[in-house]
C-alpha cells in the first residue's frame, strides 16, 4: 500500500498529527503536497536515482518531503539535528545530495553550512533565511498530480557515529524502477509482530532522522494508520499523548523507559495508557529490571527486536518469551544467527563471540569498501560489531559492542553489564562506563554518571554509587572511578556517543566531566 491509495479511499483521515501543536495533515493533503514536492524536485533537475538530504527537526513538513522523495525515485538521507556544521557538511558531500532541505529551527547551523556546499540547491521549511529558498513557496507553484515517471525511492541513512565517523548504509538495490506501492518489509513485519493495522494510532517519540522512527512510521502511513509525531521527547508528555490521542502502538528505546519509570509514581498513575495494544523497543539493550518494571506497569504487550540500519538480520521476542529468557533480544527471523570466534568460525551455545547473520539482506557502506569488508567474515556472513551469545534454543543475549570492550590487567570487561546495574541506582539518571588509561592495569573502569539531581554530584554520591556497584559486581568489574557529567552525549534514539566521553580521558577531546571519587 501507499499513502496515495488512502488519499483516494479515506482522504480526510489524519495521516499524522503533531503531538504538541495538534496540527493535522490528512491523507489527501499528504498526497497532494508530496506530489507537488516530487514535481519541484523534477523541476530543478533531480531525477530518479539522485540524492537529497534533509536536515530538519521533527516538523509537520518532514513527512511531506519524505513521501515526495519516495514517490519520485529519489534516495533521501536524513541528517541528525544534533550534528555540527562540519559533520553535516561531510554527510551532504559524501551522500552526493543535489538538494538540502533544512528547517528554520536549525538555521544557525544551516546558514554556516550554506557556503560549504556549493552547487547544492538549498531550501528551508517554516521560514526561509539567507540563501535558502522557502520550500513551501516553491512547492505551492507545482501541480498536485503525480509526476509522469513515479518510482519508489528509498532512504540511505548514516550510522550515528558512536564509535567513529558516520557511514552511509546502502542496502542491496532491486534491479530497475519499482512501483511506489511496492510492499514495505517493515510494514509486513509490523503487521506480523507488532499489531500494525489500518486503524492504528502510532506514537513516534523519537527524531525522524533515525532509521527506526523513520521506517516504522512511514510503514504506518503506507498501511493507512495515523502517526502522532512528538516534536521532542518528554517522559510525562509521552504519557499525556497516549491518553489524549488514544495511542495503540509505539516504538521506544530503553532510555525512554528509564525516564518514564523515574517519574513520580503518582504522575505515572495519573495517565490512562489502557489504549495501548502492543508496543516495541530496540536501539540499545534494555536492563532487565527496567523491562520487568515496564511489563509490570503496561502488561505483557511489550515486544523487543534487535536489528540495524543495515537490515542484515532481525531478532524479536515477546513479553511472554522474555519473562522466560530474561535479557534476551529474541530469535532470528530473517537470517541464520551465528556466534563466531575471532577466526569467524561458529561457536557452541552459551559461548560468547561476535554476532553474525548468514543469508540475510546484503548491504554496503557508501564510499567505504574497507568498512564494508570489515563487516564480513570468511564465510561471507555479516555483523554489526556486537558481541553476545545464544542459548540452545537460539535466543540471542547481547553482551556489548566489541569496540567498547575494556581490557584491564588482561581481563576483558564489557561496560553494558555495569551500566545496566548502575542505571538502577535511584540517584542515577544516566550512565556511561568506559576504559580510561591506567599505568599499571592498561585501562581502568570508569563510570561517568549523570545524576538525577546535579547539586548532589560529588564525593558523597560517588561513594554511594561505588558501594552499590561493589555490592553487586565482582571487584574486577566495579568502577574504580565515579565521575559526573551534567548531561551525557546521548543520541535522541537512545544510543550513547561513548566515543566522545572516552576521548576526553585519552586526551583526544574535552568534555565537562567532574571528578567524583
Amino acid at each position: 500500500m501507499h499513502p496515495s491509495h488512502h488519499a483516494q479511499t479515506n482522504p480526510d483521515k489524519a495521516a499524522y498529527i503533531m503531538a504538541a501543536s495538534g496540527e493535522t495533515v490528512t491523507y489527501r493533503e499528504l498526497d497532494e503536497r508530496s506530489n507537488q514536492g516530487a514535481h519541484l524536485l523534477r523541476s530543478i533537475g533531480v531525477e530518479a536515482g539522485d540524492a537529497i538530504a534533509l536536515f530538519m527537526e521533527n516538523s509537520p513538513r518532514y513527512y511531506e518531503v519524505l513521501w515526495a522523495a519516495q514517490r519520485s525515485g529519489v534516495r533521501f538521507t536524513c541528517i541528525s539535528s544534533k550534528l555540527t556544521v562540519g559533520e553535516v557538511e561531510y554527510i551532504v558531500g559524501d551522500s552526493g545530495a543535489k538538494v538540502l532541505i533544512a528547517s528554520s529551527g536549525l538555521a544557525d547551523i544551516a546558514l554556516s553550512l550554506a557556503p560549504l556546499v556549493p552547487g547544492v540547491k538549498l531550501y528551508m521549511v517554516e521560514g526561509a533565511q539567507g540563501p535558502y529558498e522557502s520550500f513551501e513557496a516553491a512547492r505551492a507553484a507545482m501541480p498536485t498530480t503525480p509526476v509522469a515517471d513515479e518510482s519508489a525511492g528509498s532512504a540511505m541513512l548514516y550510522s550515528s557515529g558512536t564509535t567513529g565517523r558516520p557511514k552511509g548504509v546502502k542496502r542491496a538495490a532491486v534491479p530497475g524502477p519499482q512501483p511506489i506501492d511496492t510492499p514495505n518489509p517493515l510494514g509486513m513485519i509490523g503487521q506480523a509482530l507488532f499489531g500494525y493495522e489500518p486503524e492504528m494510532v502510532y506514537l513516534s517519540p523519537a527524531p525522524l532522522y533515525h532509521a527506526a522512527p523513520l521506517g516504522w512510521s512511514m510503514a504506518v502511513q503506507a498501511l493507512g494508520g495515523t502517526v502522532v509525531l512528538m516534536e521532542r521527547f518528554d517522559a510525562e508528555k509521552a504519557l499525556e499523548y497516549i491518553e489524549r490521542y488514544k495511542v495503540t502502538c509505539a516504538q521506544w528505546v530503553p532510555t525512554h523507559f528509564v525516564r518514564m519509570l523515574k517519574l513520580p509514581a503518582e504522575t505515572r498513575a495519573g495517565y490512562d495508557v489502557s489504549s495501548l495494544k502492543k508496543v516495541f523497543h530496540a536501539a540499545a539493550p534494555c536492563p532487565v529490571p527496567v523491562k520487568e518494571a515496564m511489563i509490570a506497569w503496561w502488561g505483557p504487550i511489550i515486544q523487543e527486536y534487535y536489528a540495524g540500519t543495515e537490515g542484515n538480520g532481525f531478532c524479536a521476542i515477546t513479553s511472554e518469551e522474555w519473562l522466560n529468557k530474561k535479557g534476551s533480544v529474541g530469535r532470528s527471523l530473517t537470517a541464520e544467527l551465528k556466534i563466531c570466534d575471532e577466526n569467524g568460525d561458529p561457536l557452541p551455545p552459551r559461548t560468547e563471540g561476535v554476532v553474525f547473520f548468514a543469508g540475510g539482506a546484503e548491504f554496503e557502506y557508501h564510499n567505504d569498501p574497507a568498512k564494508t569488508a570489515e563487516s564480513r567474515n570468511k564465510h561471507g556472513w555479516t555483523t554489526l560489531g556486537d558481541v553476545g551469545w545464544a542459548d540452545e534454543d537460539g535466543y540471542l543475549f547481547l553482551t556489548d559492542r566489541k569496540s567498547f570492550m575494556i581490557i584491564s590487567g588482561g581481563v576483558n570487561i564489557y561496560p553494558q553489564e555495569i551500566e545496566n546495574l548502575l542505571i538502577g541506582h535511584p540517584k542515577v539518571a544516566d550512565v556511561a562506563v568506559i576504559g580510561a588509561p591506567h599505568e599499571e592495569m592498561g585501562e581502568e573502569v570508569v563510570a561517568v554518571v549523570q545524576p538525577a539531581d546535579w547539586s548532589e554530584a560529588g564525593q558523597a554520591l560517588a561513594a554511594d554509587i561505588s558501594a552499590f556497584a561493589r555490592a553487586n559486581l565482582s571487584h574486577v568489574k566495579a568502577p574504580r572511578r565515579i565521575d559526573f557529567m551534567q548531561e551525557l552525549p546521548r543520541h535522541a534514539t537512545g544510543k550513547l556517543y561513548k566515543r566522545l566521553i572516552r576521548d576526553a580521558y585519552w586526551g583526544k577531546a574535552e568534555a565537562a566531566i567532574v571528578r567524583g571519587l
